[in-house]
């Protein structure tokens, strides 16, 4: 069963303190997050399309965090939610909408054609977008550093996916999915740490998951004929549970509780792993290859991100 973020323990947990559980947990949830790409490639070779993988994937999602949410008040240990102001309502309408619908619509048409291992490092550049957003909406301001970090990043990915294109790891029209992905993520993550303060992390994450999980559904009825949902293969029902599962709703509940014992700067820099655990799977399970160049990309964007998360 998934931990509780709201409440972490002070005392030991399976041997380990609070803040060691806290760095555990936000590993896991990093390494989670990180199988996505690669169960989302096993699926596609079994013939289903962007649109109707994500939508079992969101629908499985929504109801292991049906199953959850019953547990917890047959338990009694659900506490009584508080309303929702109407402005929060419409903020989530459109947050739930860019950042697990749109986003992970781009994401899912972009790997049809793009590599695990570049789609991957390329989602890892949001921090930076959320920077320039910041600045954009908020007048953040952006330090010389930054702007060395930020062009150091972007370099890095210049290097990695030069030789992709020319690899056959990616396409131009792929990679714009992508970046698609990665700025309406970006714009998600600028955009609700107001509504996350007033409502919480984990009502925020399941309100946004269901508003998605609406959308996708509503697209899927729309343009595709909804017997196709219920025939396709079972290894695609097993992927799309998985990738529910394993790096959707499992990982959400495991960041929430490492933020509620090492905060949400150690949480990410532990998370920071993410990308490098996604290319070691696509090698080993998807027979994909990086160059030593590529490699040398990488290790430029881990860090040009790292001195953004650090600011």
């Amino acid at each position: 069963m998934p931990p509780s973020p709201s409440s972490p323990s002070g005392t030991a947990t399976f041997g380990l303190s609070p803040q060691q559980l806290g760095l555990v947990l936000a590993f896991l949830s990093a390494t989670g997050f990180a199988t996505k790409a690669v169960f989302v490639k096993l699926a596609y070779r079994h013939g289903v399309d962007a649109v109707t993988l994500l939508t079992l994937r969101l629908g499985f999602a929504l109801a292991l965090i049906g199953a959850w949410r019953l547990v917890r008040q047959a338990r009694g240990v659900a506490a009584p939610a508080t309303p929702v102001s109407r402005s929060d309502l419409g903020l989530l309408l459109l947050l739930g909408l860019l950042g697990y619908y749109l986003a992970s619509l781009f994401d899912f048409i972009g790997l049809v054609t793009v590599s695990a291992s570049i789609e991957r490092l390329v989602l890892y550049l949001y921090p930076t977008l959320t920077v320039l957003l910041s600045a954009l909406f908020f007048r953040t301001p952006v330090t010389r550093r930054m702007i060395g970090a930020l062009l150091l990043t972007y370099a890095g990915i210049a290097v990695v996916i030069g030789p992709g294109l020319a690899g056959a790891h990616a396409d131009l029209a792929g990679l714009a999915w992508i970046v698609a992905s990665t700025v309406a993520f970006a714009l998600y993550l600028t955009f609700s740490p107001g509504v996350i303060k007033r409502i919480g992390s984990m009502r925020f994450t399941e309100a946004a998951l269901t508003v998605s999980g609406a959308a996708m559904l509503i697209q899927y009825v729309l343009t595709r004929p909804l017997p196709l949902l219920f025939s396709q293969p079972w290894p695609v029902y097993g992927y799309a549970l998985i990738t529910a599962l394993v790096a959707t709703v499992l990982p959400i509940w495991m960041m929430a509780a490492a933020m509620a014992r090492i905060g949400a700067g150690r949480a990410a820099i532990a998370g920071s792993i993410g990308p490098v655990i996604t290319i070691i799977l696509s090698l080993g399970i998807l027979d994909e290859s990086l160059s030593p160049l590529q490699w040398l990309g990488v290790a430029v964007v881990m860090a040009g991100v790292s001195l953004i998360g650090k600011r």
